[in-house]
């Protein structure tokens, strides 16, 4: 579901410029998530703040950050007042938690069944993660799970975010 003015608990998508932008663009197509330009997820907070998964590990800001910026902002249909309320707490525990570039490599390697030993457990674990990882964490922690396909904890990119739920 969409929405134009974001509530405490949706999920904000969007674009990252520069090569950066262009590799992780890259990454989830060849992971089969598409081409779209959405290269970022950030979850919405109360009061006008965001958490999301950045270089220096995930941090609480300004929702104001991307004002100016193309942002979608969606959630799965049906979500409660009291869920939404679950995964903002949830997502004030991971403040800090490192980030990854390692986990693009990893969820390639899975994309394309490579033996790479404890790679199910490098994808989920939550000591470090990008920001749609984190972002499907928080989720889970509150009880929610947005993907019923069976996917591996952690096998989640900005564009699976946006098939799931802005289609």
């Amino acid at each position: 579901m969409r929405h134009t003015h974001p509530l405490p608990g949706d999920i904000g998508l969007t674009q990252i410029s520069g090569v950066t932008g262009q590799l992780i663009r890259f990454g989830q197509w060849i992971n089969k998530d598409g081409f779209a330009d959405y290269e970022h997820a950030f979850l919405v907070l109360p009061d006008d703040r965001l958490l999301e998964a950045e270089p220096g590990g995930a941090r609480i800001g300004a929702l104001g950050r991307y004002g100016g910026a193309n942002v979608l902002y969606v959630c799965p249909p049906g979500l409660t007042e009291r869920q939404r309320t679950a995964i903002c707490e949830a997502a004030v525990s991971y403040t800090g938690v490192p980030y990854s570039f390692l986990d693009y490599f990893a969820i390639a390697a899975h994309r394309f069944h490579l033996p790479v030993p404890g790679l199910r457990r490098y994808v989920a674990s939550t000591r470090h993660m990008i920001c749609s990882q984190l972002v499907d964490q928080c989720y889970q922690d509150a009880g929610v799970h947005l993907f019923a396909d069976h996917r591996w904890p952690g096998y989640v990119t900005p564009m699976a975010l946006y098939n799931l739920l802005a289609r």
